[in-house]
């Protein structure tokens, strides 16, 4: 390896954090991770932590930063030829990025994980492996650079082998913790993979990587990382349990004191009514007349009747099963009856595309399908549309159902994971503390669907409580403040029991 001289940046007393994650907005997304990814290290550097985000070398990301900097070379790694460790920072925030440059794993076209076709890369096996190996060197006490973080957060199973790694490595080492941001993706590969990726066989067993006779990236980083987090309080519990526990249950239960639930925080500077320009006409909370001409505006973009008055119904997803948005067709005539309007933005399943299609051509005026993603159509259904609705079957934060709140669209969700977390069902209790932001079901049947959305509709008409709802939930703080706050009590916990 050759060695960099480039100085730390902070103290020895501030806390170092490094952030393994396979992906970062607006560098490369393809999910609710990358958001997260991007804000978390910044929120955690205005709180005068030294938080540094170590990506993959993507065409796209190493495409789209400029002084780029070599921080040092891997030449002796396993499997693999030379490996460049680069420096950048990320556009916008300034948070420094350590990207690691190897063009045979990542120079390619399609996206982090598949090709141009949709199917999966490979080698994702060892790209990923490679990824957690340096994160993990970084974090050990073989690192080449100065600055020696006291926390590796790795995150989903694209990095679970990290603190496996770090486990079986050299010591001294950084404390290690893993974020599960969807369990359902475990990163299972064949078990002659454990030794082929540089981890003993005696890490091959039910207490290590094996998962049902396979090696599984994911229950590595729960296995061996020092803490767990997910990304609400509610998926925090439901994972230790079926069916949401996806066969990995009884670890996690077995782990329940070092499992964490924090709800992820939203961009409450891309997600601001008030300054949104993809908005007709920006409002906020004290000044809700603006909404009514998004209304308008949806309407008349997406060839809906011009009705100030019947309830407009949104959703803005991917149109899969774990989403439930199935559960909305067979209950779209009647709701229609009420009256109702009903747009959706979205793609996923070709039945569900088809299904929400065919809504459009028998009901023209009344129903708009958008297939596909539009991202300033997203802004301007959360702002135009009466009512979002969400009624995933898991969810293990949601963003939708928080930015929903923020624009004064009082969302109607299934009560799981972060939705039951964040959206307070509208009762006569609520409605008299002043809690109430939305309409929650608990069944997660069309019936129990249907019988919200109309609580929702019949609510909506009475002016001055809906008036009131908008308003609760437009004060809600669904900032990253309180959530980095967290993280930083965990990680100072976990440095103080070592």
């Amino acid at each position: 390896m050759a060695n960099s001289n480039r100085p730390a940046l902070k103290s020895k007393n501030t806390l170092k954090i490094l952030f393994v994650t396979p992906e970062i907005h607006p560098l490369t997304k393809t999910g609710g991770l990358a958001d997260v990814s991007a804000a978390l290290p910044a929120f955690l550097r205005e709180l005068k932590a030294d938080a540094r985000v170590l990506i993959p070398g993507y065409t796209q990301v190493l495409d789209s930063l400029k002084n780029k900097r070599q921080l040092a070379v891997f030449q002796h790694l396993p499997g693999v030829g030379e490996v460049r460790l680069l420096s950048a920072t990320m556009p916008g925030s300034g948070v420094p990025l350590l990207i690691i440059d190897y063009p045979p794993f990542y120079t390619r076209f399609g996206g982090p994980y598949l090709d141009s076709y949709g199917h999966e890369w490979p080698d994702n096996a060892e790209r990923f492996a490679l990824l957690s190996r340096i994160g993990a060197i970084l974090g050990g006490a073989d690192s080449p650079l100065p600055w020696r973080p006291d926390i590796v957060h790795c995150n989903d199973w694209q990095t679970g082998l990290a603190p496996a790694y770090l486990h079986f490595g050299p010591q001294p080492r950084a404390a290690t913790v893993i974020t599960i941001h969807n369990l359902a993706f475990q990163g299972c590969f064949p078990a002659a993979m454990t030794e082929r990726l540089g981890l003993p066989q005696e890490s091959f067993g039910i207490n290590g990587v094996e998962y049902y006779g396979r090696m599984s990236f994911l229950k590595a980083g729960l296995y061996y990382a020092d803490h767990i987090t997910t990304v609400s309080p509610t998926y925090a519990e439901e994972i230790q349990r079926e069916p949401l526990g996806f066969g990995m249950q009884g670890l996690l239960a077995s782990r329940r004191d070092h499992l964490t639930g924090i709800v992820n925080g939203i961009d409450l500077g891309e997600w601001d009514p008030a300054t949104d320009a993809a908005l007709a006409r920006n409002y906020n909370a004290a000044r809700l007349s603006g909404k009514a001409a998004n209304k308008r505006a949806l309407q008349e973009k997406l060839g809906l009747d011009i009705d100030p008055d019947v309830p407009l119904l949104g959703a803005v997803s991917r149109l899969t099963h774990q989403k439930g948005l199935d559960l909305l067709p067979p209950i779209v005539p009647d709701l229609l009856r009420q009256p109702a309007q009903l747009v959706v933005l979205g793609s996923g399943e070709a039945a569900l595309e088809q299904a929400f299609v065919r809504l459009m051509q028998n009901h023209p005026g009344k129903v708009r399908t958008v297939i596909g993603y539009d991202e300033a159509l997203s802004h301007l259904i959360e702002a135009g549309s009466d009512i979002f609705l969400m009624p995933s079957r898991f969810e293990p934060c949601g963003l939708n159902q928080m930015y929903s709140q923020r624009y004064g669209t009082p969302p109607v969700v299934h009560a799981t994971g972060g939705l039951a977390d964040t959206v307070v069902d509208t009762t006569p209790d609520t409605i008299r503390d002043g809690t109430a932001t939305g309409f929650v079901f608990r069944e997660s049947t069309a019936k129990a669907f249907q019988d919200a959305i109309t609580r929702a509709i019949q609510t909506y008409r009475d002016k001055k409580l809906w008036r009131r709802l908008q308003r609760n939930g437009m004060s809600r703080d669904f900032s990253w403040n309180r959530s980095a706050e967290v993280y930083l009590e965990l990680y100072r916990s976990l440095l103080q029991n070592r």
